[in-house]
């Protein structure tokens, strides 16, 4: 990290004022850790009504953000394919960056946002928020206290009809902007669940299809298999030709537990406790028992941004790093590489290696990108 001492609240610009920066800009209102000082948007129109909705002003551009000593960090919500460039322009004007999921559209640009911390000293986060919706947290509460004995099996499903409302205009009909559709855009927050409560993943064995009457390059179905490190297995299934769905299982030696939310509240993270559901059932020697487990109120974009706001004060590691991230988008990548090869298990490690090794090993590139 670099020297230089935050307080809160830690001071931002969002850069991006569509529909996503308008999210993230409701969830910090609220806070007390981190506040945006201003916003920066390519389309006058759209920026004009961004800031009428919020309040926030608009910055000259970005450059003026980055020259601002005021500015701590910046927020990107930006298309997959623009992180690393201006990522890289931030961190080495000293600014902390937070980027929405994935880090990046490709694993190698993934490793070299990832490798900035390290190399300008700054705070890389990466937004993987469904690791902070509260039945997720009790989830591993329960794991971390015993309650499923050995944990042998963690399933994970997130589906919604985002490829029935595609058209050329939105960049995720492309495979080069989104790829695997579905896979990079929902299914790679389920591999970070699986990842958050089980462990490392070890391989990803996966197959795809296109149901969607829509002509779009990418993908619309995905069913993934898990293998992780210790032995466990998972799956991962998604779906953009579905009414919402989201949902965990674990399952364990002692007991399983199913967690599942209303979708369609996505948008709303103050709401998704309304209607969600979780249960665990336990094995016991009279007969098994189900219990119903409340879901408390929670906003999983407010916790992790106040998370990023945390690791740049309290200078602390932090869950959702660069490098958590270039694990949840390296899983995308096995999950690909396994539907091009009908199925074959690819492992996690053997994907990094190829993209380019380690994170480590991007640091040499970096100040040719940032130039």
């Amino acid at each position: 990290m670099n020297a230089r001492a935050h307080a809160y609240p830690v001071t931002v610009a969002l850069i991006g004022t569509g529909a996503w920066g308008l999210v993230l800009a409701k969830a910090i209102a609220a806070s007390s850790k981190i506040r945006i000082a201003c916003c920066v948007g390519r389309d006058a129109e759209r920026r004009a009504r961004f800031v009428e909705q919020t309040g926030l002003p608009a910055a000259v551009d970005y450059e003026a953000v980055l020259a601002d000593p005021a500015i701590d960090g910046v927020l990107l919500t930006l298309p997959n394919e623009m992180h690393l460039a201006f990522a890289a322009q931030a961190a080495r004007a000293g600014k902390h960056v937070y980027l929405e999921k994935p880090v990046a559209n490709t694993l190698d640009d993934g490793l070299r946002v990832a490798a900035l911390e390290s190399r300008y000293g700054v705070r890389v986060a990466v937004g993987h928020c469904a690791r902070f919706l509260t039945g997720t947290r009790l989830l591993r509460a329960l794991i971390d206290d015993g309650r499923f004995g050995q944990v042998n099996m963690i399933e994970a499903w997130f589906c919604n009809d985002r490829g029935l409302r595609l058209t050329p205009d939105d960049w995720r009909w492309y495979s080069d902007r989104a790829p695997g559709g579905c896979l990079s855009q929902i299914a790679i927050h389920q591999f970070d669940t699986l990842r958050y409560l089980g462990g490392e993943l070890l391989s990803i064995s996966a197959t795809s299809a296109h149901r969607s009457p829509l002509p779009a390059e990418v993908e619309d179905q995905w069913f993934a298999t898990v293998r992780f490190v210790d032995g466990k297995l998972g799956s991962v299934i998604a779906s953009w030709t579905s009414p919402g769905a989201y949902g965990v299982r674990v399952t364990g030696e002692r007991a399983c537990a199913t967690y599942e939310i209303d979708q369609a509240r996505w948008g709303a993270p103050g709401e998704l406790h309304r209607g969600a559901r979780l249960e665990i059932q336990e094995r016991s020697q009279a007969s098994p028992s189900r219990q119903s487990i409340t879901v408390p109120a929670g906003d999983m974009f407010r916790d992790e941004l106040e998370q990023f706001a945390e690791g740049i004060v309290e200078r602390q590691s932090i869950e959702i790093s660069g490098d958590n991230g270039v694990q949840a988008l390296a899983a995308v990548y096995a999950a690909l590489a396994s539907a091009r090869h009908d199925g074959r298990a690819h492992a996690i490690a053997e994907i990094i290696r190829a993209a380019g090794g380690s994170v480590q090993d991007r640091n040499r590139t970096i100040e040719e990108t940032a130039q």
